[in-house]
């Protein structure tokens, strides 16, 4: 008989079960201990294999009025995710996008591509990109300049979604239809802050700090 509690053996004349790996089987020596499975959330594993070495570039490096936006995601304790995927989409300085979906026609504009994907194994993450111009809202206006963020991390069943606004951008965000309809004490969690290179957003996943995102 093999020692192998699991091997089947040929051509049984009976359906065959192999025998489980219960202790005194010989399979098993030691005590049975259950150990952690992977978690069934879309994280933390999409940071690591879905991230790509250009990920963060939506304008390509050195392309002229370049910007930096950088910032780290908390989780409801006020601590860092150390490994999170951060996707941005976005439309160029004219107010165009680079898809054949936008029913004005694809936009093409040197040195934009408008999407990043940017991880936060380092403690935060950074996208290179454009500062975006103003798109219609469909109500005959216009929207304020914006980015469109997407957040996975571990603990999430599905993305969460965001928008990234500029809070130097004070006249044109008093008119953007999307932050007038959120409570007034909400919207500044929409607002990235002017650095020395670009601008400051964080996300908060949870708390009191928790930011605005979106059912789409």
């Amino acid at each position: 008989m093999s020692s192998n509690p699991l091997e089947v053996p040929p051509d049984p004349a009976a359906p065959f079960q192999p025998r489980s790996g219960q202790r005194g089987t010989g399979f098993l020596t030691g005590p049975l201990r259950l150990g952690t499975t992977p978690s069934a959330t879309v994280g933390p594993y999409l940071a690591i294999g879905l991230t790509w070495d250009d990920g963060i570039w939506a304008a390509a490096e050195g392309t002229a009025g370049g910007i930096w936006i950088r910032g780290s995601v908390f989780d409801g304790n006020g601590d860092v995710v150390p490994d999170a995927m951060v996707e941005t989409w976005q439309a160029d300085p004219d107010g165009g996008f680079p898809s054949p979906e936008d029913p004005r026609g694809a936009a093409t504009y040197p040195g934009f591509r408008g999407y990043a994907r940017a991880q936060t194994l380092s403690g935060g993450f950074e996208v290179f990109t454009l500062k975006p111009g103003r798109v219609p809202d469909g109500e005959g206006g216009l929207q304020a300049p914006h980015v469109d963020v997407s957040v996975f991390a571990r603990g999430l069943l599905d993305r969460v979604v965001t928008r990234v606004y500029f809070a130097d951008e004070a006249e044109a965000n008093a008119s953007d239809v999307v932050l007038q309809g959120l409570p007034e004490d909400r919207r500044e969690t929409l607002l990235a802050t002017p650095t020395d290179d670009g601008y400051r957003f964080d996300v908060h996943l949870q708390g009191d700090r928790e930011t605005v995102f979106f059912a789409v």
